[in-house]
């Protein structure tokens, strides 16, 4: 086998965009997106570091009820999942919405479906 060299120089930098789409909730107006915001300004890590963004990562909102990431260093939409989850916690919330991904890099909050058991009741 040959012997495997080295790469030198730095790794190319990436570019990830992720929309945290908050339009249901924030419209009925039981989420607040500046809280959220602010939330996740406080608690994403960088480096392993709280309050460590600078200009890796921006987040901004887009529109009504719409959170923009952007990332341009590593960041996991699955870590954005966790941290809307434990928002969502903490408000207590989390009883009646979720997090769905509906496509690639976007996170939408739903309400759940409760399905109504007195209507059979009130039959008999």
């Amino acid at each position: 086998m040959a012997p495997q060299t080295k790469k030198s120089g730095k790794q190319a930098k990436t570019t990830k965009k992720f929309v945290i789409n908050a339009q249901q909730p924030a419209s009925d107006k039981i989420f607040d997106t500046a809280a959220f915001e602010k939330f996740l300004q406080d608690k994403i890590k960088v480096e392993g570091r709280t309050g460590n963004l600078g200009d890796t990562i921006v987040i901004q909102q887009a529109g009504e009820g719409k959170i923009e990431i952007i990332a341009h260093n590593e960041l996991s939409g699955r870590y954005l999942k966790y941290l809307t989850k434990k928002f969502l916690k903490k408000m207590q919330l989390r009883d009646w919405l979720r997090v769905v991904s509906t496509s690639k890099g976007v996170y939408e909050l739903k309400f759940f479906n409760v399905v109504n058991e007195d209507a059979d009741d009130d039959e008999d």
